[in-house]
């Protein structure tokens, strides 16, 4: 009996509110990740581990030789772990959660492989010797994971029916334009880092990139991005989607938060300070556009279907005959 009291406890249904929580932490989480891996680089400790999986030949752990380079690349290791143990909560919370929900299963999926996969990206550029391509590739792989761990944070708080556009087509795809343009924007950002001085490590490889000539590039995309952005807000208040106009202020603020400080640390020779806030901007100009996204429609509740009524059944408002002797 005590046997069969505490399996039932284990198979408990997880609450929606815990489950949304639990993909919450994901998201943090992750970005979280993305912003202790730019403080392996802007230390120069990408190499304070020189080899993966372990961190040196004969150790998985750090050694005191290696000093405090050695303590923060590990430590960022380690953090991955607490990542993906996140991401297995939320993997088994949705698998717990009754009624099971469509669409839920895969992006918890999604989000738990996701982060062996970065891991997997994150050593390669260790092997490689911290390969410029390699590290934005890294950087790029976070990126995809925040994306998947936001679209199921988003679907759970989503009831399950039909999806019902609240724009008119023309402005859904300018969204996903926007969408698309920030995508752009991102990966040639990843170039611009691999070209110029790299904050905190001088001796580290670069791309081969005129350093000048791809930041002019990754301005021009800004710029675009941001007028498209502008747009969506004209447009969206032009129809009276008022959630969809919110989303676009949003996003335009973080764009513009984030271009003050990436012209601030082009000027002022890449600080590795404004770096690490502009990775962490880099990760917000992404939710803040997803946001947008999921802002230009909604699913509506499912709706019962209507019962059979038996062939002989009476109708409700029927008269009984009477009854006669």
């Amino acid at each position: 009996m005590r046997r069969i009291c505490a399996v039932n406890r284990i198979v408990r249904p997880v609450s929606g509110t815990l489950l949304r929580r639990l993909a919450l932490a994901s998201i943090i989480a992750n970005v979280g990740i993305v912003v202790t891996g730019g403080a392996v680089r802007l230390t120069a400790s990408g190499l304070g581990c020189p080899t993966w999986p372990r961190c040196t030949d004969d150790s998985y752990v750090t050694t005191p030789e290696m000093g405090v380079y050695g303590v923060i690349e590990f430590g960022n290791r380690m953090l991955t772990f607490a990542v993906g143990l996140i991401a297995l909560a939320t993997l088994l919370a949705v698998l717990a959660h009754r009624p099971r929900r469509p669409g839920l299963l895969a992006l918890a999926v999604a989000v738990f492989l996701g982060i062996p996969a970065q891991a997997v990206v994150g050593g390669i550029t260790v092997l490689t010797n911290l390969n410029p391509w390699v590290v934005g590739l890294h950087f790029l792989a976070s990126m995809a994971v925040i994306a998947a761990a936001y679209a199921l944070w988003r679907r759970i708080g989503d009831p399950d029916g039909p999806t019902v556009a609240v724009v008119p087509t023309p402005l859904r795809t300018l969204a996903r334009t926007t969408t698309g343009v920030t995508v752009a924007v991102l990966v040639i950002g990843t170039w611009v880092t691999g070209s110029g001085p790299h904050a905190g490590d001088h001796g580290a490889a670069r791309n081969g990139l005129d350093p000048e000539s791809i930041s002019q590039v990754h301005a021009d995309g800004v710029f675009l991005l941001i007028g498209l952005s502008v747009a969506l807000i004209f447009a969206f208040r032009a129809v009276g989607a008022q959630r969809a106009t919110r989303a676009a202020i949003i996003l335009v603020a973080v764009e513009l938060g984030q271009g003050v400080i990436g012209f601030v640390q082009y000027f002022t020779h890449v600080p590795a300070l404004l770096v690490g806030a502009h990775m962490l901007g880099s990760c917000l100009v992404l939710l803040a556009a997803l946001s947008v996204q999921w802002s230009t429609r909604e699913r509506r509740p499912v709706t019962p279907a209507p019962q059979a009524v038996p062939a002989d059944a009476a109708p409700a408002d029927a008269v009984p005959a009477p009854v006669t002797a």
